[in-house]
């Protein structure tokens, strides 16, 4: 059974930063590509920085320079370093993996930016 676990949303002030983790099991984690998703309030959830699973990055143009992905392979876990917070980040970010022919998603965590 595939599980994904968000932690580290929180409430910051626009600049302040937030990292979240995502423990994944229930896959051979190292074989995949893991993906942040963030769902705005009133708007559809959107992929916003993915990791393959050699390593290579890729993000959202309005997360570029401010946003870094990354996983352990020992751990099992997938984390997203956000700085430099604008209040537009504000929503949900959910973690997901593509395995077995479906997405699998965490439950989600909660960031909100005030400005």
């Amino acid at each position: 059974q595939v599980r994904l676990v968000e932690r580290g949303g929180g409430s910051v002030q626009s600049g302040g930063s937030l990292r979240l983790s995502c423990a994944a099991s229930g896959i051979n984690f190292k074989l995949y590509t893991m993906d942040w998703n963030h769902q705005a309030p009133g708007k559809l959830r959107e992929l916003v920085a993915r990791i393959e699973s050699r390593g290579t990055t890729n993000y959202t143009d309005s997360v570029k320079g401010r946003f870094t992905i990354s996983r352990d392979n020992v751990r099992n876990m997938v984390y997203l370093q956000m700085n430099n917070l604008k209040p537009e980040d504000t929503g949900v970010y959910y973690c997901s993996v593509n395995a077995r022919g479906r997405v699998y998603w965490g439950q989600g965590t909660q960031v909100t930016v005030s400005s």
